[in-house]
């Protein structure tokens, strides 16, 4: 029995935490349990709309999620639901394959969330948790900006009383700068209003609800003077009570069709919602298991298929709500869950008469404050390489499309990684007056170098793909040593990996430079040489006798055996510089 609650545990690490709840927490937990309710009802509805569902969709995805990911999840604070950049993707990648809205389009969209669900248990299946490590923070930035402007070209024509029926971002605004003359203005009207609603509460009423309050003002406003009678596009009906729960059905087509679009989706679902629940775990002093939230949001989606929700991720918005409300365990989202089910059996009526423009609003607010200028400006002090990577992939989901974006992302974060790592720097080291320990020349003006030694550094592990990089290197500077180089020193520190192409090509230098009368040294890392070496039976002696513990005392040993070749010099007798005793 101990042996199944423990498996039990580990597959559902919230069922541990809600079974072992303190009830001490319980009055932090609700306070934020129920902040989150009114932030994800109306964000839920909005990220419906986005998305191409009805709002009661968005409503069922927030509330599956929350309770999948409150069992599954190793955050205590993440709050996972629709979010912005996985609703954008979705409606992208189905809108050349149905017509938003239409049957046809809701089943392609519970196939495709169901098939992301499927793809993130096999990742944590297959421990895939660290491919968030390959998305940098520069290739993040580039992409949630492209995606910030996705968002707000594309709710524009709900603000301005028109359909926008272009997809890309291009396309988007040379059709709205078309059609700007059929404007509907009591539309554009209630648009404003909510757009100043919005930034009035942020400045002055900062821990209000402001998307919440925003669409019950103006839904009051459409009931009271018929609003809708002139017009003004509103939700309608939202069906009353919980979904019934159905298994998807996904053919060979749909897997064809939406694997690639379900597998960058997956990837950033999981990156954004990694990127948050660190964020909040090292702000409140623990760890989380990349593996296990991979697992957690696969059956996130996987619930939210079921009861005809769509792709879901961590939410930002609403983790940060949980955590300034105080909210302190997995708790909360079982909280949150059960308001949004109550929402949906009792305040639907209400909900039928939110404008389209005032979803438009939040959304476009959404995006606006998506769009990370800050992080820009940091990159442009930091590393102007950096910044003009973020642009080439900002440029890239404007140009070709969020799902062909993801692609690029990644292969800009392979060739990031494969030039880092294949083409390494390589540093000649030396003394520092007044500073201790040895130092790069590239680094310092005075470094001091000594004459018939040269001292590297290799950052990186040597292996076949920078192997031959590192024999170019490694000539070319003992080339740069002139006739009087006796010994190179090469720092093993650095060097955390030696592969047989590696092994093969240090062996092809020493015996290069032995010609030349240079002898290749090794300095730290002596023992696992040696352990190397050994266990596979190989026997290249000059290695295993050219090792020594520390720069320092590779240098000593040149010392002591320039000293005794000019002692043997002195007397006629042989000498050896390469055996200092």
């Amino acid at each position: 029995m101990a042996k199944a609650l423990h498996w039990i545990y580990r597959l559902a690490p919230g069922l541990y935490a809600l079974r072992h709840y303190r009830r001490g927490d319980l009055r932090y937990d609700l306070v934020a349990g129920l902040s989150v309710v009114s932030v994800a009802v109306p964000v839920g509805i909005a990220y419906a709309e986005l998305a191409g569902f009805p709002p009661a969709s968005g409503l069922y995805a927030s509330m599956m999620a929350m309770l999948a990911y409150a069992m599954f999840g190793s955050s205590r604070q993440l709050i996972a639901g629709p979010d912005a950049a996985t609703c954008a993707m979705l409606a992208t990648a189905l809108s050349p394959l149905a017509v938003i809205g239409s049957p046809e389009y809701l089943s392609w969209s519970i196939a495709l969330t169901f098939l992301v669900g499927l793809m993130c248990l096999g990742a944590s299946r297959l421990r895939l948790g660290v491919l968030a490590d390959f998305l940098s923070k520069p290739i993040l930035i580039g992409f949630l900006n492209g995606i910030a402007l996705s968002i707000v070209l594309g709710q524009l024509g709900k603000l301005l009383g028109f359909p926008v029926l272009s997809t890309g971002i291009v396309d988007r605004f040379v059709e709205i700068a078309d059609k700007l003359a059929q404007t509907h203005l009591p539309t554009l009207g209630m648009g404003v209003l909510a757009f100043a609603l919005l930034f009035a509460m942020r400045h002055r009423l900062p821990r209000l609800p402001a998307a919440l309050l925003v669409m019950v003002l103006l839904g009051a406003l459409v009931a009271l003077f018929d609003l809708d009678r002139q017009g003004v596009a509103v939700i309608g009906a939202v069906p009353a009570g919980l979904p019934n729960l159905a298994v998807p059905q996904i053919s060979r087509e749909a897997i064809q069709t939406l694997f690639s679009a379900a597998a960058g989706i997956a990837l950033v679902s999981f990156s954004s919602a990694m990127l948050t629940a660190r964020s909040f775990a090292t702000k409140n002093g623990y760890e989380i298991d990349p593996d296990r939230d991979f697992a957690a949001l696969g059956a996130a989606n996987i619930a939210s298929s079921m009861l005809g929700g769509f792709a879901i991720s961590g939410a930002d918005s609403r983790t940060a709500v949980n955590d300034a409300m105080g909210g302190r365990t997995q708790m909360v989202s079982v909280i949150a869950a059960i308001g949004i089910a109550l929402a949906l059996i009792l305040l639907t009526e209400p909900m039928r008469y939110v404008p389209i423009a005032a979803l438009g609003a939040v959304l476009v607010y959404t995006g606006i404050f998506l769009f990370d200028l800050r992080s820009l400006r940091a990159l442009w002090a930091l590393d102007r390489n950096e910044f003009w990577l973020a642009q080439v992939v900002l440029i890239g989901v404007v140009v070709s499309g969020m799902i062909q974006a993801i692609l690029l992302a990644v292969a800009i974060s392979l060739v990031r990684f494969l030039q880092l790592t294949a083409r390494p720097a390589v540093d000649v080291l030396g003394e520092v007056k007044g500073l201790a320990g040895l130092h790069a020349t590239t680094h310092h003006e005075s470094v001091r170098t000594r004459e018939g030694i040269t001292m590297l550094r290799f950052n990186a592990p040597l292996v076949f793909f920078n192997a031959p990089y590192f024999r170019q290197r490694m000539m070319a500077i003992a080339e740069e040593g002139g006739e009087g180089l006796r010994w190179i020193v090469l720092d093993l520190l650095p060097v955390s990996r030696i592969d047989v192409t590696g092994f093969y090509a240090i062996k092809e230098v020493s015996e290069a430079l032995a010609k030349r009368g240079i002898m290749l040294k090794f300095a730290g890392r002596t023992t696992e040489l040696s352990s190397y070496l050994a266990g596979r039976g190989v026997n290249f002696g000059p290695v295993r006798e050219s090792t020594y513990p520390t720069l320092r005392a590779a240098l000593k040993a040149f010392r002591q055996a320039s000293s005794n070749t000019s002692q043997q010099a002195d007397t006629g007798l042989p000498n050896d510089p390469s055996n200092p005793s």
